[in-house]
């Protein structure tokens, strides 16, 4: 017998950040959430991430979560708050990884002084450990591949190759397959097994980052990283590499280390100062399994792939300010990613005016953030209330993003392209994700558009 599944586009559409989507089979009393994510880097971010959720968090039986960054994950505390208490499930790596995430972002805020201080109250209350730990006491790991059932649904998590225990959720209803891409990665990773091929979805709700651009391949990414490193040392300046603590750290800690190794680039100082990179790392060595066959192997015949002569551990903040004294040439891996906390700030503010500097970024850098700023290679930013110059020189590496590029979001779809009847963009700036919806349309002639925030759809099944 056929029915409507109803979903509500509740946030991330319009924008990068704030992945929160809400399905519900109402003959079956079901109500499933997918993903619970911060919005980052808008000027409205706080406003928005601290307004009351579009649904009651009372009746979510079941929240999916594809993978553990904080756009994904974030307000799940608030969530718990709010009055959650339902499953949570993802694959087993992002469980493990998702609490050192967000007892990150509780710390930033507990020493955020820019908020209002009775805002910084509440929040502090949200991210509270008690919070965390009803978090973790309420999340379900589960390998891919194993599918389950849920009220009459089949569950399905396949790797989307974006970082470690990252998935694309297939949801079955009555033989139709509903799929929640999450995000998509950039395969061929240096160190991820690539994302799985899609043949057979009916409804797709498809992020849309990098729907407007392409990246530089795999090979051509490494020798632009060899060849900045190389720079700096002639320079004898220093190269400050704003990182993500999840995923692009690790990748740029692989590839440092297979140069070094081959004699790409001498011997000197690389500071890791980012104590969130570190546990994480740690979380990748747990699962060498899941590596892609080439770092899994390396791993097992060597201690430590994330390891280089010359790498030095950062741990409290009186050893980050001391990288300043050091020497150079040196090289500063630091998060966050797009500039927007976290240690980087305090290295961008010391070296962004020294025109024998390098800024390196490798990653998104969403709008509104010191990242994005960054990368328009504005004369001057502001940090901490200080305007400081851009003299350093700006370099951008996309091609280690961990999305897919334009051309890999058409190749994905146009695999189920003969079985889809409806595809959503989410997860994008607008005018990438309208660009990647032309694409769609002129390439392969499917039904695709971007929804608005709340907007609601049934989805026959």
């Amino acid at each position: 017998m056929s029915k409507k599944l109803k979903l509500t586009f509740c946030t991330g559409v319009n924008t990068v950040t704030g992945a929160n989507y809400l399905l519900e089979d109402e003959e079956a009393g079901l109500k499933i959430l997918v993903d619970c994510g911060l919005i980052q880097g808008e000027r409205t971010a706080n406003e928005d991430n601290n307004a009351p959720f579009s649904y009651d968090p009372k009746t979510i039986d079941v929240l999916f979560v594809t993978h553990a960054h904080l756009d994904h994950v974030g307000r799940i505390p608030r969530l718990i708050e709010a009055g959650f208490e339902g499953r949570i499930i993802s694959t087993i790596a992002t469980k493990d990884l998702a609490r050192f995430m967000v007892e990150d972002e509780a710390h930033i805020l507990a020493h955020n002084k820019h908020i209002d201080p009775e805002l910084a109250k509440e929040l502090i209350q949200i991210y509270s450990e008690k919070n965390i730990d009803k978090m973790m006491d309420l999340w379900e790991g589960v390998p891919y591949h194993q599918p389950f059932d849920l009220k009459g649904l089949k569950i399905n998590f396949r790797n989307s190759g974006h970082i470690l225990g990252s998935a694309f959720i297939e949801i079955i209803c009555n033989g139709k397959k509903i799929v929640f891409t999450g995000d998509l990665g950039n395969s061929p990773s240096p160190i991820l097994q690539d994302c799985e091929k899609l043949t057979d979805a009916d409804y797709l709700i498809m992020e849309s980052v990098y729907g407007d651009r392409n990246h530089e391949d795999r090979d051509t990414r490494k020798v632009m990283l060899e060849h900045i490193i190389q720079d700096n040392v002639k320079k004898r300046g220093t190269l400050v590499m704003p990182t993500f603590s999840l995923e692009r750290t690790q990748e740029l800690l692989y590839e440092i280390s297979d140069l070094m190794v081959k004699g790409r680039i001498p011997n000197f100082p690389f500071y890791l100062d980012s104590p969130l990179a570190i546990k994480l790392t740690d979380v990748y060595k747990k699962h060498i399994d899941d590596l892609n066959t080439e770092a899994s192997a390396l791993a097992k015949t060597h201690k430590d792939i994330f390891s280089f002569p010359g790498l030095k551990i950062i741990g409290d903040a009186e050893e980050s300010k001391n990288i300043l004294r050091m020497p150079n040439p040196k090289i500063i891996i630091a998060g966050s990613g797009m500039s927007s906390g976290g240690r980087v700030v305090h290295h961008e503010h010391n070296y962004l005016p020294d025109p024998n500097n390098t800024i390196l970024l490798t990653g998104y850098q969403s709008v509104g953030t010191l990242g994005r700023h960054i990368q328009d290679k504005e004369n001057s930013v502001y940090i901490n209330g200080e305007q400081v110059l851009v003299r350093a020189k700006v370099e951008m590496i996309s091609g280690y993003s961990g999305h897919k590029d334009s051309d890999a979001l058409l190749e994905f779809v146009n695999g189920t392209s003969e079985t889809v009847k409806q595809i959503f963009t989410v997860m994008g700036e607008p005018s990438a994700s309208m660009f990647l919806i032309q694409k769609i349309r002129d390439n392969l002639g499917l039904s695709v558009r971007q929804p608005e925030k709340g907007e609601i759809v049934f989805l026959e099944c």
